[in-house]
């Protein structure tokens, strides 16, 4: 008798192992499209996003997400479950993601800032990206008065022709310790500062950067931008393979707002997109996604809104204590087939 009790004992014990030793993972993309500058690491090539998309195939199980979180609350997630998630609307997510995920036959869930849907301009990261490390003409001194206090850069002349190290230098990553050349020590002393303003703040730097270049507001207006119109946004929805989520309205840090209009910038894009797409939005991302980037306010907001589950841009593995308001996920980066599946390898644990 008390052998036979010990023994259902050990196969309980093994069966709770086996569940809590389960690797599941969400994986974090922006954009999949050839960009020869791309200083905040958001591009994947169409060929390694294919790659990718293979190698989830034969050593991963791809789920949608909110297929996860229904078998994550039930404890069945199978082993090496993924989960493909993308944020912010770039056109590219229509036009070159979701037919890679097509061809593939695999899920996704995309993240929509609504403010930005059918706005001819870009985000102010990629605006910064087009009016400073690109090849173009500078004046002598960029002046800009924000919040009382006056910012100036003076530009030397190789800051004001940038021809030579554009071509030396475009594939530099901000996160890089040293900065390669004058241009990208003002690229970044602007990111920062753009980091932490509201939109109309962040629009009112831009605006003057655009005079600084030499270039006006109605020449940029002209430009194709990279964000998704109304219509690609419901032509993303279509099929059975996309789900939408919610990112705000305007992409704020939101624990640098009020809980009031951290609620309305929340509230508002859940409904929008509910209006566009008259279907239920029930997955969240917070933008920007570290863990100073929100509350526990914050998080009690999204719950009270109607979403069933919201991403961060933690780095991490699904497990057994994990808040399904706090998902962890892993930033892709552009790598090959043969380096992401030794990532995606070291994650799952597959050896």
């Amino acid at each position: 008798m008390m052998i036979s009790r010990i023994n259902k004992l050990l196969q309980t014990a093994r069966r709770l192992k086996k569940l809590f030793d389960r690797k599941i993972l969400i994986l974090h993309y922006h954009r999949i499209t050839e960009e020869h500058s791309d200083p905040n690491s958001l591009c994947i090539t169409p060929q390694n996003f294919s790659d990718h998309l293979e190698i989830l195939q034969k050593y991963a199980r791809p789920i949608q997400l909110q297929q996860l979180i229904k078998a994550f609350h039930n404890k069945n997630l199978p082993h090496k479950s993924v989960a493909i998630t993308f944020d912010d609307d770039y056109a590219d997510n229509l036009h070159n993601a979701k037919l890679l995920l097509e061809c593939h036959d695999i899920p996704a869930t995309m993240f929509l800032t609504t403010g930005y849907i059918g706005k001819m301009c870009d985000f102010w990261w990629e605006e910064l990206d087009n009016l400073l490390l690109q090849p173009d003409m500078l004046s002598k001194t960029l002046r800009l008065s924000m919040n009382k206090n006056i910012n100036q850069w003076e530009s030397s002349k190789a800051v004001q022709s940038y021809h030579e190290d554009y071509w030396n230098y475009r594939r530099w990553m901000n996160w890089e310790k040293d900065d390669p050349c004058a241009r990208h020590v003002i690229y970044l002393s602007l990111y920062e500062l753009l980091h932490h303003l509201s939109e109309e703040e962040q629009q009112e730097v831009i605006d003057k950067l655009l005079l600084w270049v030499n270039i006006r507001s109605t020449d940029t207006d002209q430009q194709t931008p990279d964000s998704l119109s109304f219509e690609d946004v419901y032509a993303l929805a279509q099929g059975k393979l996309i789900e939408i989520g919610a990112h705000t309205v305007t992409h704020p840090i939101l624990s640098t707002l009020p809980l009031a209009t951290q609620r309305k910038e929340i509230l508002q894009s859940k409904a929008y997109l509910e209006e566009i797409l008259s279907r239920p939005i029930t997955s969240f991302a917070y933008p920007y996604g570290r863990e100073c980037d929100y509350t526990e306010e914050t998080v009690t907001l999204v719950q009270e809104a109607g979403f069933h589950c919201a991403c961060t841009n933690a780095s991490g593995i699904i497990g057994r204590d994990t808040n399904c308001f706090q998902l962890p996920r892993i930033q892709i980066y552009n790598w090959n087939g043969e380096e992401f599946s030794q990532q995606l390898s070291r994650w799952l644990n597959f050896q």
